[in-house]
């Protein structure tokens, strides 16, 4: 009965957090009412849309439509739950859940905006987000993508007496509205001429070969830039630290899969003619994107840049998946094309999980520090126990190990790669390999990053004595980077469900589904005798590795613990400024990569009684695509203003010309 409610349940809980949005304006200037009282509810949204999604995805029932009544006359607003709908509404609960409450223990009083605003711009973004994935007609998508843009633009700048931040947030709105426009225009050739609006008609719309490329590439460059795509990234790595920590967790979490959404739903779903060269174009953007927020993101000094360029890496590897199953559906490799397709929306849902909780532990991290540089963090586990261990679990998730939820979807691309050698082309099976020489690189980068992300925090001696004052998060904050690392870690062990998931997507989309294992203990996406994980086993032999190796050690010592200090290479004064800093981490990255950045370095003079040698690292794009477009922008403004000469006779005489012009085209 729940599934065949899908839809009002759905719009119900939208509503509490636009109610909840709304009764912040009671108290609006109490953080406490606020923040400990509206935000848990939210949270409780969120699950409630978690298990409402999940139910519909498990049951397996047939998509669901409502026509609302609200929009324009004679254009109403459509909405659709299906397979597709539901695994990402899935994905958003479930992440969101943990943000949510963990939000709810992070706002303190005077931080930015007034608490009833923030609380308005935090649920209205859930919503927005809610409405994009079950918006059935291109007007609700483009009310509710615009609508998402703002709340989070006024999210962004929270602390908006910031110069900076206030830079960062005018870029983001920038690249907001170039992407929705191309999206605008997307779904304007989607119509194939006609005038109507819904989904429906778009995937019954007969498009030539040359109207779907452009419908496709609008696409991929209005959500490429939401997501971060290379080279429409920029905005990324300057939003994400303006932001407060649990909105970055959002952003990189989840509105960054609102595009990925958006992507597949135009790919696959409205779009019914594909090209072999869509999925070759996606997987090079893919690859790209990847290693390059792979090498910006070890050479980083800040600890919130740092994880926005690793998430314009994993953006990357989502594009690569869906690249692939592109490529292997146009080559009637169905199978292949629903294991690319599976990795894509795995890696999605678990880059959900690792990255909202490592950004929310960046805020634990600001909150009892102050700082954002690592060159003044470092030994925090002693300070943070809590946070350091939960801080673990993400970054052995995000660095793709055993048994943790980012080696399973990292393993199933891989996969995809193997199983390229069937794609009938001479010329791709050249180029393929290179790929997953990239990805493999790509791999080794990201989790070379997760080592100096984790040691520079929380490892070694305080940096700064102000460290020693450190605490730990509170309980809330703890529930929070709780839930979301148990995600972590049950994605990781049991990856089962999270392929079940997937499986009905790429059931809807492509009509195959990949199996999500013979038993509870075995996933083998293809067959067993081809490649088989198990995460349970994988855990049982972790632990009980571990646990013999204590037993032993315990007997050996015969219950005595003797604390010496550890070997230091006679050199026994040891002090915080001998350890291994995150620009010592970076240098070897920075000289072999030094390609893909601009360097300035400042030497200090031979007299300075001071002397502190400084390097800033820029990224090559700025300078060689978007400051260029920007002084073209400036000289059009400049040219065009000469028309606005502030003279009404001039305006009369342009509408004039106007008028002569029309009657001239008329007749």
């Amino acid at each position: 009965m729940l599934a065949a409610s899908a839809l009002p349940c759905l719009l119900v809980l939208v509503g509490v957090w636009l109610a909840l949005g709304l009764m912040g304006w009671f108290r609006p200037h109490s953080i406490r009412y606020v923040a400990r009282v509206l935000f848990p509810i939210g949270s409780l949204a969120c699950l409630g849309v978690a298990v409402v999604a999940g139910i519909f995805l498990a049951t397996g029932q047939a998509p669901e439509v409502m026509v609302l009544p609200l929009g324009l006359p004679d254009l109403p607003f459509h909405i659709r739950l299906d397979p597709l709908s539901g695994f990402f509404l899935l994905l958003l609960g479930l992440a969101g859940t943990g943000t949510s409450t963990f939000a709810a223990g992070y706002f303190r009083s005077g931080e930015g905006t007034a608490p009833a605003l923030l609380g308005l711009h935090y649920h209205m973004f859930l919503a927005a987000m809610v409405m994009v994935i079950l918006a059935d007609d291109a007007y609700l998508f483009m009310v509710a993508w615009e609508t998402m843009a703002l709340s989070s633009y006024f999210l962004v700048t929270s602390h908006h007496r910031i110069p900076e931040i206030r830079s960062a947030g005018f870029l983001y709105l920038i690249m907001a509205h170039v992407g929705a426009t191309c999206i605008l225009l997307c779904f304007g050739v989607l119509q194939g001429g006609s005038w109507h609006f819904t989904f429906d008609a778009m995937r019954g719309a007969s498009l030539t070969p040359f109207l779907a490329t452009t419908a496709f590439l609008l696409a991929l460059i209005g959500f490429g830039a939401k997501a971060g795509l290379v080279p429409m990234h920029v905005w990324l790595p300057e939003a994400h630290p303006a932001a407060p920590s649990p909105v970055s967790a959002m952003m990189s979490g989840l509105m960054l899969k609102t595009a990925i959404y958006g992507m597949l739903r135009i790919s696959f779903d409205l779009l019914h003619l594909r090209l072999w060269w869509w999925g070759v174009v996606m997987i090079v953007l893919g690859l790209f994107s990847a290693m390059f927020g792979a090498i910006f993101a070890a050479v980083q000094t800040d600890m919130k840049r740092l994880l926005a360029y690793s998430s314009i890496e994993n953006v990357g590897l989502i594009f690569t998946g869906i690249g692939l199953s592109i490529l292997f559906e146009t080559c009637n490799l169905h199978l292949f094309a629903a294991l690319a397709l599976t990795a894509a929306l795995v890696h999605a849902l678990n880059h959900a999980f690792f990255k909202s909780l490592l950004f929310l532990v960046t805020g634990s991290v600001l909150h009892a520090t102050k700082t954002r540089n690592l060159g003044k963090l470092g030994g925090l586990i002693r300070r943070m126990p809590w946070v350091a261990t939960l801080a673990l679990v993400g970054t052995l998730s995000i660095a793709g190990l055993p048994p943790f939820n980012g080696f399973v979807s990292e393993w199933l691309l891989l996969q995809s790669f193997l199983f390229t050698p069937q794609i009938p082309s001479a010329f791709i099976n050249m180029l393929i390999p290179l790929g997953a020489a990239a990805l493999a690189l790509t791999f080794a980068l990201a989790a070379y990053v997760m080592v100096k992300f984790y040691g520079i925090i929380f490892l070694g001696q305080p940096r700064e004595p102000e460290l020693l004052n450190a605490h730990d998060a509170n309980w809330l904050e703890r529930l929070g980077l709780g839930w979301l690392a148990l995600g972590c870690i049950l994605i990781g062990v049991l990856p089962q469900f999270a392929i079940g998931a997937a499986a009905a997507v790429t059931k809807h989309l492509l009509n195959q589904a990949v199996a999500p294992g013979p038993t509870m203990w075995w996933i083998a996406p293809i067959a067993p005798e081809q490649a088989s994980y198990s995460g349970l086993i994988m855990m049982a032999g972790i632990v009980t590795v571990v646990g013999i190796t204590f037993v032993l050690v315990r007997l050996i010592a015969h219950g005595r613990v003797r604390r010496t200090a550890p070997w230091d290479c006679g050199y026994p004064w040891q002090t915080p400024r001998m350890q291994d800093t995150a620009e010592g981490f970076g240098q070897p990255i920075r000289h072999m990569f030094d390609v893909f950045f601009r360097i300035e370095r400042h030497m200090p003079s031979p007299t300075d009684s001071a002397p502190r040698y400084r390097i800033y690292i820029e990224d090559r794009m700025w300078r060689g695509i978007y400051e260029p477009i920007a002084r073209c922008v400036q000289w059009l403004s400049e040219t065009i203003s000469v028309l606005q000469g502030g003279r009404l006779a001039i305006y009369l005489l342009y509408s004039f010309l106007t008028l002569l012009g029309l009657l001239v085209f008329v007749l």
